[in-house]
């Protein structure tokens, strides 16, 4: 398997990589990436919560306490709120976003996928991502998860991100470098 240093760094990428290891050691990866997805949701969810793992002016002890309380309501499981003791006792609580993204990242690669960011001006139909999915699995030669979001500036066309590459067929581009090629006309 590649380096996890190739896929993640930084100091959030060393907490994702021990808890993707501990998980896939105690065979807890499917658990470990539903308890992360729920507290994704939570911390898009609740300004509170989000307040607890970034403020700086809540104690090693009153977060610790907040993010146990917060994991047990959510019926997380024992690795996952271990997870979160330490993140709480080591005061690294504001990386939780981050190592959340790199775990997704991790996980993607041990099944073999690779992730795509598509950006539309609208939101896309099931239909229409299925058949993107297709379209992007034949280019890449690898499965492919797709994240989508809405970037109502685009005005029309897609924008789509796998690694380091990038196609800009967004309308918004197209008419930026119509304009761009104008101006040399004049």
């Amino acid at each position: 398997m590649t380096s996890h240093k190739a896929i993640v760094s930084g100091i959030s990428g060393r907490y994702a990589v021990a808890l993707f290891e501990l998980a896939l050691e105690t065979k807890a990866l499917k658990t470990v990436e539903s308890d992360l997805t729920d507290l994704k949701g939570l911390l898009s969810e609740s300004a509170d919560l989000r307040e607890l793992v970034t403020s700086p002016l809540f104690s090693r002890d009153d977060q610790l306490k907040g993010v146990t309380k917060v994991a047990e309501a959510a019926g997380l499981s024992d690795l996952t709120v271990k997870f979160l003791g330490v993140l709480a006792a080591n005061r690294r609580l504001d990386i939780l976003g981050a190592a959340v993204e790199d775990f997704e990242k991790l996980l993607a690669h041990h099944r073999g996928e690779v992730s795509a960011e598509v950006t539309s001006a609208h939101d896309l139909t099931k239909a229409q991502i299925t058949e993107l999915t297709k379209q992007l699995k034949a280019a890449v030669g690898r499965d492919v998860t797709i994240d989508a979001s809405v970037d109502e500036t685009l005005l029309g066309g897609l924008r789509v991100k796998v690694g380091s590459r990038m196609v800009d067929s967004s309308l918004k581009t197209k008419l930026d470098n119509l304009a761009i090629a104008m101006k040399g006309v004049q």
